[in-house]
């Protein structure tokens, strides 16, 4: 029996430590700055759903599915504490919070569909309408936010996430996907 709950500690930490790297990523100021994602509760919400998908793709091993639920409740929670910070009703949290997951299966599955595609026309497209404002949507930008999105997940076939973004590789990543661009934002 301490086994099984040492386990399941264990599981939880390994969870909430991928949820953490998550939020850690998406919080990088070039995507706002450089590649113009809307730096509001939206923009916020979008980069976390594509880096909490990165991360659970990258998820190996016997406990990758315990994991996966665990970082899925984890941002779950988190939801629900942003909206609450927000001034959100009470009665209104547990809709919001249901429209939150969804929207965070939705793109799963269109990330998902899109990194297949051997074309990959469509990641641009995806990651345009999702992540970039539509006025402001810059054909450079949603390019290289698909780079780099291509590129993490290749990355992230071989290392774990958060080692990945404890390590500075996705900061490292992000810098490089921007050196094309940062030239026409100057």
């Amino acid at each position: 029996m301490l086994r099984w709950l040492r386990q399941r500690v264990e599981t939880g930490r390994r969870a909430e430590e991928l949820y953490g790297a998550v939020v850690t990523a998406a919080r990088q100021p070039a995507f706002y700055s450089v590649l113009g994602v809307p730096d509001t509760p939206a923009g916020r919400f979008e980069l976390v759903v594509l880096h909490l998908y990165l991360g659970l793709e990258a998820l190996q091993g016997p406990d990758a599915e315990t994991i996966r639920q665990r970082a899925i409740e984890a941002f779950v929670n988190d939801m629900d504490d942003c909206m609450r910070e927000m001034g959100v009703g009470d009665l209104t949290v547990p809709k919001k919070v249901k429209r939150a997951a969804a929207a965070f299966y939705e793109r799963a599955t269109i990330y998902q569909r899109d990194l297949s595609d051997a074309a990959q026309t469509n990641l641009v497209k995806s990651l345009k309408h999702q992540l970039l404002e539509a006025g402001a949507a810059r054909e450079d930008a949603a390019e290289a936010l698909a780079r780099y999105v291509r590129e993490a997940s290749a990355a992230l076939s071989t290392q774990d996430f958060d080692e990945w973004v404890r390590s500075g590789a996705a900061k490292s990543l992000l810098d490089e996907s921007l050196t094309n661009i940062r030239m026409t934002v100057t």
